[in-house]
Formats: structure tokens, sequence, C-alpha cells
């Protein structure tokens, strides 16, 4: 019996992928997460975390994958996330063994990580990951829940130095999902789409309290201090709206607010010192 057991455990340690491709950030920084950063040998040019990644074979975007840079590595598994207008069929004509995940929702976001254990042998890290997400969520739930929810708009893309052709997050999003954990309220959670299009006039009439702009910073790598100013700076022009009022209007520039991974504590810690930082200095 027993030398049954270690001939299973040889085997399915030799069925563990060795060789694996991440097409997206998320993706990435969930290997890396589980312990499994020395089997990673392809991630995206936007797979910035860990500091490790850097080394790393670069296989293009998410959007356009460098599909002879991946055939070249010949990963055992490709790792990629499931969208509206994506999905694993673009790699089925290469017959590789692809992983599709989704993470739109902290739900998701676990069972994103659920999968991925399941998928190379680490089980027991992704449980231990996922325990530490719930109780981490729960306690910074539980603190911000002392106060009254502070209305907020958290805008993802806008015309670079204006206020103009902007994209909120709307409902069904996992920002939103956080930020209500955080002690926040989306003005825009009304909105049927994830990201919204809004205007200036919308933000006028909702006027909230707190304004996060990441709207020209979709590379927050590089992003100076003078140029985070300048965002604010932008919104000087609305004295009525409550955020800008009180100066609680922030400039986003950290990829922490737009990868749905396991660094969602982190995120959930952030928009909470930015919504009540009386609360989490």
């Amino acid at each position: 019996m027993k030398q049954l057991l270690l001939l299973v455990f040889s085997l399915s340690l030799c069925a563990q992928p060795k060789r694996i491709v991440s097409t997206a950030p998320s993706i990435t920084e969930t290997l890396f997460a589980l312990g499994l950063g020395d089997r990673v040998v392809g991630v995206t040019n936007y797979c910035h975390y860990p500091a490790a990644t850097a080394k790393i074979t670069k296989i293009g975007t998410y959007m356009q994958p460098n599909l002879e840079v991946i055939l070249a590595l010949k990963p055992d598994l490709l790792i990629t996330q499931k969208t509206a207008i994506h999905s694993k069929s673009r790699f089925e004509p290469y017959h590789l063994n692809v992983l599709e995940v989704t993470q739109n929702s902290v739900a998701e976001i676990q069972t994103a990580i659920s999968m991925i254990g399941d998928a190379t042998g680490a089980r027991e890290p992704a449980r231990t990951l996922n325990a530490s997400i719930t109780k981490e969520l729960a306690t910074v739930r539980r603190t911000a829940s002392t106060k009254p929810p502070v209305s907020v708009v958290f805008i993802v893309g806008r015309t670079p130095n204006a206020l103009e052709g902007m994209v909120a997050v709307g409902s069904h999003n996992y920002l939103t999902e956080v930020m209500e954990v955080a002690g926040g309220r989306n003005i825009f959670n009304d909105a049927k789409p994830s990201y919204a299009k809004i205007s200036a006039e919308e933000i006028l009439a909702r006027s909230p309290q707190v304004i996060l702009d990441m709207g020209d910073m979709s590379d927050p790598t590089g992003v100076t201090e003078e140029h985070k100013r300048e965002v604010v700076q932008l919104w000087s022009r609305y004295p009525n709206v409550a955020a800008v009022r009180d100066k609680r209007v922030h400039a986003i520039a950290s990829d922490i607010f737009v990868v749905p991974g396991p660094r969602v504590i982190e995120l959930a810690r952030a928009f909470a010192h930015l919504l009540h930082p009386e609360l989490f200095p």
C-alpha cells in the first residue's frame, strides 16, 4: 500500500506542468503567489509584479499575444482569461494545453486561484491564499462598516489632459465590490456596463465625496508626482463637487487597482485608506 501511494505521488509530480505561460498580469501574480514562479517561462509586456517578471520572456499583450514566441517556449500549460471578447478558442489550432479563468469578482478571483492550484499541483497553497483573502477582506469590511459609506467615482479612462471621453467603474465589477468592502459607494453602481462612459456633467450632478482618477495612467510605471498633481488640478474647474471642494481628488498610479489577482487584499486596504483615512492611516 505504501509503495502504491509513493507511485501515485510520483506520477502526480511528473504530471505537473513545468513550463507555464501566463497571458495576463493577474494570472502571473497568482502563479507567483502560489510559489510557482520558477515554472513561469512567459508573461505579458504588462506583467510588472513581482520584480522577477522582468527577467521572463515577454509574449506580447493579452489583446495581441505573439503566438510565435509562445510556441517557441514549448509550454505544457498556458493560462488565459476569458472575457466578453476573448476566449481560449484562439489557441485551439495550436493544440496547447490551455486553462481558462475568469476574474470579474472576488469570488471568481478565488475560484481562479483554486483552478490554477489544481492544474499545477499547488492545491494547498491555493487554499491557504484563499483563506487569507477571505479573512483579510472581512477584517477591512468590519472596520470600514463603523463609518457611513463614502460616495466615490473611479475614473479608469479619459482623454489625456482633459475631463473628456471619461470611462468610470460601473456595476458588476470587482472594483465596485472591493470599494464597498472598503466602505465606499460607487456613484455609478447603477450603470449596466462594468465600465461606463460618463460625462463631467454627470459627476457634477452626483457630486461624489471622493474622486479616484487613473484615467490617463493605464501604464502606472514611470508616472511622476508632477503628473499626479496635474491630474488633480484638472478637477479644480468643478469646485462645487464635494471631492474637489474638500480636496479629496486622488490621482491613482498603481497596478493593484487594475489587476484582479491575489493582491485584492492590498487593493481593499488602499481603497480603505483613500475613503476612510481616519480608520486606515
